[in-house]
């Protein structure tokens, strides 16, 4: 999107308001940080609760007599078999098996879904899912919302607090509790949280209230990046991009078995070769020794000085207090405890192969 305007979250006024300080992503103009800073946000969200703008993402509803059988041969899934409120991690792939976006799917009904799309890939990902619904008796409709994720160890006291009967959501499930609302248990942090995408009129509302108990502060882009990188999450054009495949980006746990062998998705026989061969690289964990960060683009090299991956994103861990990273490493390498060198210009700093992820995740499973 170089040399477009950026677009503007619903509720930027209020981030104004909170003394945000805005920065360009996928598009938009989005809160960095707050006053508190990247380093108390990060930790607030750890400790007590946070509140994100994520009104950049998109909601896709998918509905009708087709809808699943267009799902399925969109994502490796099996829509057919998700339970009502049931949600699940999946993606868009290429013919080469290469991950277009990674998305969350949840059933709503016996043929309506909810997609939750990246900002970055949303046009696209609209474009993609329309054109394949003509072989399908389903409607592909963009939903303009407001989305906000509340996360952290409070999370659910708080938006109890407003009224909300969240206990009876687990994790990795989404309902609509009112109409035009949508409200799943899940998030970007490793923390226990909600999402909830709903009109502009009533989401004011909502910040309004939810801001009104002293456990939520408004947290930013920078330490969303870092909460999740600390949970060993993928951020989609980093970690994982139409380059790399869920083999390779040790994502296949979200593959169901059956499929893997069977599936009819788009990228399928692809991803069986790669499968079959195994990846040549592999993502996986890095600590740097010391307390300098090793940021995204750097090279990575074995111990005689020979290639060995490379690192799509890094940063300082606040919460375990020193540097974390994510990359891919070279299938021998890619075990804990294998020994590398981050070549940081000119100057290699030792980098460990170590198992994600960093902080332990606290979802509410049951």
């Amino acid at each position: 999107m170089t040399g477009e305007p950026l677009l503007h979250l619903p509720l930027e006024d209020m981030h104004v308001a909170a003394g945000a300080r805005f920065g360009g992503f996928a598009g938009w103009s989005m809160p960095l940080t707050y006053p508190a800073g990247v380093m108390k946000e990060h930790l607030h969200t750890r400790e007590h609760a946070g509140l994100f703008d994520i009104s950049h993402m998109k909601l896709i509803s998918v509905s009708g007599p087709g809808a699943a059988d267009l799902l399925a041969r969109a994502c490796p899934l099996d829509p057919a078999k998700l339970e009502i409120s049931q949600s699940k991690l999946t993606f868009f792939l290429n013919d080469e098996a290469g991950i277009l976006d990674d998305l969350i799917v949840t059933r709503l009904g016996e043929d309506r879904f909810m997609v939750v799309a990246n900002a970055g890939n949303a046009a696209a990902d609209i474009v993609h899912l329309t054109a394949l619904a003509k072989d399908f008796d389903a409607v592909v409709e963009p939903l303009d919302r407001v989305f906000l994720a509340i996360q952290g160890p409070q999370a659910e006291q708080v938006l109890a607090g407003t009224g909300f009967d969240v206990p009876l959501l687990t994790f990795m499930h989404g309902v609509e509790p009112r109409p035009g609302w949508f409200m799943s248990r899940s998030g970007y942090t490793g923390e226990d949280g909600f999402e909830i995408g709903l009109p502009a009129d009533d989401a004011r509302q909502l910040v309004e209230k939810l801001l009104s108990d002293p456990r939520l502060m408004w947290i930013g882009l920078a330490a969303r990046d870092s909460l999740r990188l600390e949970a060993g999450l993928c951020l989609h054009g980093n970690d994982i991009t139409p380059d790399t495949d869920p083999a390779s980006a040790a994502l296949m746990w979200a593959i169901p078995k059956e499929l893997r062998a069977s599936g009819d998705f788009i990228g399928a026989a692809a991803l069986r070769t790669i499968v079959e061969n195994g990846p040549t690289e592999k993502r996986v964990g890095l600590k740097a020794e010391g307390r300098q960060p090793v940021r995204g683009g750097t090279a990575l090299v074995d111990e005689a000085g020979n290639p060995a991956g490379s690192i799509t994103s890094g940063g300082f861990g606040p919460s375990v207090g020193h540097p974390v990273a994510m990359g891919y490493v070279v299938a021998p390498l890619a075990k804990s405890g294998a020994k590398l060198f981050a070549d940081v210009r000119g100057n290699r700093i030792p980098v460990e192969v170590y198992a994600l992820p960093f902080t332990q995740h606290r979802y509410r499973k049951g």
